[in-house]
């Protein structure tokens, strides 16, 4: 299999991942008016293709001699169980944080929702993994918190503002408030789940018979396509907005509705399959541990941007939303700063 030798190969392909993980985002946006749960049928399928095609071409490649199937065949089947269930688990999640930026958009759910994951696993590693530095950690974790009360409160008060407009236009469909805290739980709730996922993609591919990254991703796909198709009768029989769906709904959809499924899931396992390479380097050629949290780290930024420089979600906001746009997207930066700092340190 293709296993990169040089740092600079190990940059590009984490360079390559933030791009990918940050922006697979933006073809739900750009399938149009098409409901989350149809969209995750594509979404699961693209990733298992593309993560297909990685493994029968990068992964059979290489002059190792060693291959996918091998790779596979020599793996435990505990490892094989550790990635489904690990695919099982960041499918639900991912499912709801796509609900959630079904309701709320990128801009919200992306810091959110990773926000709470960064500190679930976080906290997760702290206790299972090796020494961090506890001052860096949970500094950073403190800073990620205090970016998600500014998003919920920069998105709660976009709300308000939103429906005072309305009223004075006479378009206001009810008197009451809307309530912002649809969105903000679901992508909270994904985010727990979302961080919980990652440890068992390390027992995956931890000890002598533990699987590589192409054939973890294979397993991982397999895992979201399955779970899929039985999370969906869950959001398709009690929606989160609109009226419940039928199964034959899924194939009124455009060609071009499925096609954007279809590459966000393949853009996605392209990111999660680079990151995993570069964090199975061959040799003794590593990234810096610090560099590889911060790269891992930073999709949620990205895709921050595209929902609010692009789609302009949170486009008519007054100097309080504004300000704490710009704030929470710099406090979250500092946390993911400082989380990839505390590799440095080692806790006695």
């Amino acid at each position: 299999m293709i296993l990169p030798h040089d740092p600079t190969t190990l940059m590009y392909l984490m360079i390559l991942s933030l791009v990918c993980l940050g922006s697979w985002a933006n073809f739900y946006k750009l399938a149009g008016k098409w409901r989350f749960e149809l969209f995750c049928f594509d979404f699961a399928l693209g990733l298992l293709a593309v993560a297909l095609i990685l493994a029968l071409t990068a992964g059979n490649l290489g002059f190792d001699g060693f291959n996918f199937h091998d790779d596979l065949m020599n793996a435990g089947k505990r490892q094989w169980l550790f990635g489904f269930l690990g695919g099982v688990i960041f499918n639900f999640a991912n499912m709801l944080m796509i609900a959630a930026f079904s309701v709320a958009g990128i801009a919200l759910t992306f810091p959110v929702g990773f926000g709470v994951a960064f500190i679930v696993g976080s906290a997760m590693s702290y206790a299972t993994g090796p020494g961090v530095s506890p001052a860096y950690l949970f500094g950073g974790c403190g800073l990620l918190a205090l970016a998600v009360i500014l998003n919920c409160s920069a998105y709660s008060r976009l709300g308000v503002l939103k429906h005072e407009n309305q009223a004075r236009a006479g378009t206001a469909r009810s008197t009451r408030r809307p309530s912002a805290m649809q969105g903000i739980i679901l992508a909270m709730v994904g985010g727990v789940l979302m961080g919980c996922f990652a440890p068992l993609l390390g027992k995956a591919q931890s000890t002598e018979n533990g699987l590589g990254p192409y054939s973890l991703m294979a397993i991982f796909g397999l895992a979201v396509v399955f779970s899929t198709f039985v999370c969906n009768l869950f959001f398709m029989n009690l929606p989160i907005e609109g009226d419940p769906l039928e199964f034959s709904d899924y194939f009124k959809g455009s060609v071009r509705q499925h096609a954007m499924g279809a590459i966000g899931g393949g853009l996605w396992a392209l990111g999660a399959t680079a990151a995993l390479v570069v964090a199975t380097a061959k040799g003794d050629t590593h990234l810096p541990q610090m560099t590889f949290d911060l790269l891992s780290k930073s999709a949620p930024l990205l895709a921050a941007l595209f929902g609010l420089l692009v789609w302009r979600e949170y486009k008519g906001g007054d100097l309080r939303v504004k300000l704490s746009t710009v704030l929470m997207l710099l406090v979250f930066a500092g946390g993911v700063a400082a989380i990839s700092l505390a590799s440095f340190y080692t806790r006695t």
